[in-house]
């Protein structure tokens, strides 16, 4: 025998049993009562540092989206709505940026926050549903799912719903157990919560509702007092912002049929095809990292899976199935369906074009559903694969994402809506208002895409005026435009352009009008260059 195969074979040794050890040590703290969620909120927290500097890398030549710089501004006042929104989104902003600084880091830092706190309520959400190991699983797959990492990466109602949608389910499947008073008005809260934060939950609460009808324990449920408090609850909790609205002319309620409205044939084939494959792509990823980390376990413990409808009636016969509330697991099987096909339907019987990213909150219950098929046989070393197989792919893509950064940056060269540089022109528009008026620059003027960015990144951080929209957020009014002026800022080639020249002369005859020209030099190359239509209108007396 060779001298060298025995420390050879010892270090292999060495390595198979820190390997043991480590896997145990995951498999005990995913399991343990007193270890679970700390291992869990660990989790969230690690996957929210590292896709927060991977964030940083990949979009450090591009401004922050129009969303995002949104939000900030909604947050400067804590409103009861914001003209297309409610105002939940705003309010977190708004808590947000008094505790960082306006800077692009501290907007992917939120948007992740938000993802990692989402996570931890979908662990909370698989604990009713499954044992402590399938919902180690499932949250994991959360944490692959893209919308939890690169499609995460603008703050906006949307993302917020990844953490007010579970919550909503989280207290529906409380009630539902339950079924007292007191769970009824965690329920009603909850629900005016995810209200809080986009009109779209109507959605969630409207499948949360037919499950509830159609559960065979329905009988149960509806008898008690949850269901009927929770109503009540959520109406009472809503009475603020249902007032704001009557004062808006319920102008929020009709945005989504005003501004995305299926007016041809291409919009209705991409709503249906469109929507459908995107969604499906998304979850594609989950489903078969899930599917790759439960093939390396050994031969002799691989998964059984049976014809799901056998499974399901023998598990509801036999009563609870080892690892499987089957009751709940059946409303988060009903719930998912319904939020998968009812929104599409509804969009083409109300002829509303829904945007794709419209849909992705609606599928996180998708892992779950899944593992809580009763016939799964969630061994342990899929735990650590599953994990292992996260790690792998977040550290990758932090090392490898100044070179993709890169590579995107040299394909969209001359697009100039990834690459414009709007926060060069906040600080020239800055330095220009403050050298002909020696004040502060109050009041920007035109359309959301253009002028969003500009509030975000100007040191005076003005507020947006939207005069062609039906809508205005309540952050300025058109008496602040005569009193402190205002700097209009228009993209020469949007067909609207018109309408707002004629606003700005209606409003201020003596505008000052110019064209500005900025482009962005990152890395020493130049970004594309980007002209706007300036118009400088002074106080007033």
């Amino acid at each position: 025998m060779s001298t060298t195969s025995i420390p050879s074979a010892r270090a292999r040794a060495k390595t198979r049993l820190g390997y043991n050890r480590f896997r145990a040590w995951l498999v005990a703290c995913a399991t343990r009562p007193e270890a679970r969620l700390w291992l869990v909120i660990q989790l969230a927290i690690l996957h929210g540092v590292l896709w927060t500097f991977i964030l940083i890398n990949l979009k450090a030549a591009q401004d922050v989206h129009m969303d995002v710089a949104e939000a900030w501004g909604w947050g400067q006042k804590f409103l009861w709505g914001y003209g297309k929104h409610p105002p939940l989104s705003g309010w977190v902003a708004g808590l947000w940026f008094r505790m960082f600084p306006a800077t692009d880091w501290a907007t992917y830092a939120l948007a992740m926050t938000t993802v990692g706190i989402g996570m931890v309520i979908c662990w909370l959400v698989a604990l009713r549903v499954v044992d402590a190991r399938r919902a180690f699983l499932v949250v994991v797959m959360v944490a692959l799912y893209p919308i939890f990492n690169f499609k995460g990466f603008k703050y906006n109602p949307d993302l917020l719903q990844l953490v007010t949608l579970p919550l909503l389910v989280l207290a529906y499947l409380n009630a539902f157990e339950k079924r007292s008073w007191q769970s009824g008005i965690w329920l009603g809260l909850a629900g005016a919560l995810a209200l809080m934060t986009k009109y779209w939950v109507l959605t969630m609460i409207g499948a949360i509702g037919l499950a509830a009808l159609i559960h065979p324990e329905r009988v149960k449920f509806l008898t008690s007092p949850a269901p009927w408090v929770a109503i009540a609850t959520m109406v009472v909790a809503m009475i603020p912002h249902i007032v704001w609205l009557a004062e808006a002319h319920f102008v929020p309620l009709t945005y989504a049929g005003d501004t995305y409205s299926l007016d041809d044939a291409r919009l209705v084939h991409q709503l249906v095809a469109g929507y459908a494959l995107h969604n499906f792509a998304l979850l594609a990823l989950p489903v078969a990292l899930a599917a790759l980390a439960m093939a390396w376990v050994p031969p002799w413990l691989k998964l059984l899976v049976r014809a799901p409808s056998r499974i399901v009636t023998r598990a509801w016969a036999r009563g609870a199935n080892p690892g499987v509330n089957v009751a709940q697991a059946l409303n988060i099987w009903i719930v998912q369906v319904i939020v998968a096909v009812g929104p599409p339907l509804g969009a083409l019987a109300f002829n509303i074009y829904m945007k794709t990213d419209w849909g992705i909150s609606l599928f996180f219950l998708v892992p779950l559903a899944l593992v809580a098929i009763p016939a799964l046989r969630v061994q342990s070393a899929v735990l650590f694969n599953i994990a292992t197989i996260w790690l792998v792919l977040s550290v990758a893509t932090l090392a490898a994402s100044p070179w993709i950064a890169a590579r995107e940056m040299a394909a969209n060269a001359g697009n100039a809506q990834i690459y414009g540089a709007r926060s060069e022109l906040a600080r020239e528009l800055t330095q220009a208002w403050h050298t002909r008026f020696g004040s502060r620059w109050a009041v920007v003027a035109g359309t959301m895409e253009q002028i969003q960015p500009l509030v975000f990144y100007s040191p005076d951080h003005p507020s947006a005026l939207l005069p062609l929209e039906a809508w205005d957020s309540g952050l300025t009014s058109r008496d602040d435009v005569k009193k402190y002026g205002f700097i209009g800022v228009f993209d020469p080639t949007d067909g609207r352009l018109p309408a707002f020249e004629k606003w700005v002369s209606e409003t201020a005859p003596n505008a000052e009008r110019i064209v500005m020209t900025t482009r962005r030099f990152t890395h020493g190359k130049a970004g594309p260059s980007m002209s706007w239509n300036i118009y400088i209108a002074p106080p007033g007396k």
